[in-house]
């Protein structure tokens, strides 16, 4: 019995066993079938490109974000009923168990503030707020009852962009670099740009990596000075001298490894190299001044200034690159009717004006070039905008607004194998409240991913003792706008 309760007698009467258990390992058995032990991740070369688990349509995606919420109601869905209630009280029903941001005791309703018709074979509704986006209608599908749980731009921006409305997760981006690396080994993978003056009201943690490895985390662009800050050599040192303070930083670095085994010490390293290539590869792909002047006519660019053209003339040029992730978030489209600029009648149209022809442009652009049967392009904001007035605490406010509204808002896609011409889901006869093709981030999520090659399921990554996802426990592909 002594005997037996040896660790001789326990390795001799299971050293077969073990080795069953080892080669199991090794042969995938017992996973979780979780596709995190699938990424091969490399610390020392984490942006090497990476096949995804099935052929995806999309090697890259251009994501446009419209920061605080464009009127779904003066866009894209055209509502008559909603014009004959315009000035009267809101009914009791649409504000009975309803949380609004703004919106206090009994509001007016308010009517469409722009005309419609219909464009294209596909017949789509749009707006003379986007007429140059009306031309190429056939070229997009439309989500038209799109929702969410957040009424607040912050959480409501995480939502759309980590899957979870508090911070700390990682942004789409991020995952996407996570298992795709990048084609270019001079670029980062996920590239920001942002205008309208301001970061979104999510701050940077929507395009930060959270828990994933910090090298996946999008890299800030400017479209107006230097592309990124302090890319330029100091003054009295040479790029020579450069290279050298890297190579010694970096050996400080591999010593640090050796002692610590800590794999982001090694992406450490790697982003130092990134950054020496940057130096040659940003400002030149950050140029537009290059592009001929058909290119500057059709996006309505003017080159040295920061603005929503010149950053979507600019995503075009790093796909063609070879950048993976480029992610577009354009402030002030928020329309409370506080003041001129934030007017649904006002400011809203102007902020249509300046994003109309190159959003347009950029369709096009792609096609032409053969990319956007490759490229992914997607439009929107994070929730939409209520079909009654703004009454900021119980007062009229002095312009046109509308407050917050968390029950049907619009995005719309293109390329990549999404339909074209196409429109999924619908709203009431006043776009309240959403009556078929119900979706909501997590559904546009698992979409994107799968336009990509991956199972939002299974494409996971463990932290803190659990695998980790980026739709989260929800989220199921939009089957109806693939084609």
């Amino acid at each position: 019995m002594i005997q037996m309760h040896t660790r001789r007698h326990f390795i001799k009467e299971s050293a077969m066993g073990l080795g069953a258990l080892a080669l199991g390992a090794l042969m995938g058995c017992g996973s979780k079938g979780d596709m995190s032990s699938q990424i091969a991740f490399d610390p020392a070369h984490p942006l090497a490109p990476k096949l995804p688990p099935f052929p995806g349509k999309a090697k890259s995606i251009i994501y446009l974000h419209m920061a605080g919420a464009p009127s779904q109601l003066e866009l894209f869905d055209f509502k008559p009923e909603l014009a004959k209630m315009d000035g009267q009280l809101c009914p009791p029903s649409l504000l009975e168990g309803k949380r609004f941001a703004f919106i206090r005791g009994v509001p007016k309703m308010l009517g469409p503030q722009a005309k419609f018709a219909q464009y294209g074979q596909s017949g789509a509704w749009v707006s003379d707020n986007m007429p140059h986006l009306a031309t190429i209608v056939d070229e997009l599908s439309f989500l038209k009852a799109v929702t969410t749980d957040q009424f607040n731009h912050g959480p409501a921006q995480l939502m759309v962009h980590t899957g979870s409305a508090r911070l700390g997760r990682p942004s789409m981006g991020s995952w996407v670099t996570y298992g795709l690396g990048t084609e270019n080994q001079n670029l980062p993978g996920f590239v920001v740009l942002t205008s309208g003056g301001k970061n979104p009201d999510a701050g940077k943690s929507v395009w930060g990596s959270g828990f994933l490895p910090s090298v996946y985390q999008g890299v800030q662009c400017r479209s107006e000075g230097d592309p990124v800050l302090f890319i330029k050599d100091p003054d009295g040192m040479n790029r020579d001298l450069r290279k050298a303070s890297i190579d010694a930083i970096n050996q400080v670095n591999e010593e640090e490894y050796k002692n610590y085994n800590d794999p982001e010490i090694l992406s450490r390293i790697s982003q130092y190299e990134m950054a020496y290539k940057m130096q040659i590869s940003v400002p030149e792909v950050m140029n537009i001044n290059d592009e001929p002047q058909y290119i500057h006519d059709m996006y309505g660019t003017k080159p040295g200034q920061a603005s929503l053209a010149n950053n979507i003339l600019l995503a075009r040029k790093l796909v063609e690159k070879g950048v993976r992730f480029v992610q577009l978030f354009d402030w002030g489209w928020d329309s409370h009717g506080t003041d001129a600029s934030l007017a649904i009648d006002i400011g809203f149209i102007n902020k249509c004006r300046e994003s109309d022809k190159a959003v347009t442009a950029l369709i096009l652009d792609l096609k032409q070039r053969g990319l956007l049967d490759e490229t992914l392009v997607i439009w929107g904001g994070e929730f939409g905008r209520t079909p009654m007035m703004e009454n900021r605490e119980g007062k009229q406010n002095p312009f046109k607004g509308r407050d917050h509204h968390t029950d049907a808002f619009t995005i719309w896609m293109a390329g990549a194998g999404i339909k074209k011409g196409f429109s999924y889901g619908e709203t009431d006869e006043i776009g309240y409240s959403t009556i078929s093709g119900r979706v909501d981030p997590f559904d546009v999520q698992a979409t994107v991913l799968n336009r990509l090659g991956f199972d939002h399921e299974k494409f996971t990554y463990n932290f803190q003792g659990r695998p980790f996802r980026l739709t989260d426990v929800k989220g199921k592909v939009i089957e109806e706008v693939i084609a």
